[in-house]
């Protein structure tokens, strides 16, 4: 029996579009957490927002982090809420409005 294809959300594959954009870094947890990883990175080298980190745990595994003015937040959160970030504003593709003209009936 074939299985069912997950669809992908529009929202979220803008969303990754543009985190590919952003500058991105590479490390290592070693002993610490991921999260706790990627916020002494941040600290340590003083990287300014917005950035994503890539955090690998071990060889099989990584988590993505994203470095934005308000925090630390998950790279999906941001893929599918990408437009509450102000800071990637910058990256969004700019979109031709369309002049929408109005009839008034009489």
């Amino acid at each position: 029996m074939a299985r069912k294809r997950k669809r992908k959300s529009r929202r979220r594959q803008e969303g990754r579009k543009i985190l590919e954009l952003v500058p991105q870094y590479n490390i290592e947890s070693g002993e610490d957490k991921p999260v706790t990883a990627a916020r002494k990175y941040i600290h340590g080298i003083g990287i300014q927002a917005p950035a994503l980190l890539v955090v690998r745990r071990n060889e099989h595994t990584t988590d993505r982090y994203f470095w934005a003015e308000k925090g630390l937040f998950g790279a999906q959160y941001v893929e599918e809420n990408h437009f509450l970030f102000p800071s990637l504003k910058e990256f969004q593709p700019q979109v031709q409005k369309m002049s929408m003209k109005t009839s008034i009936m009489g």
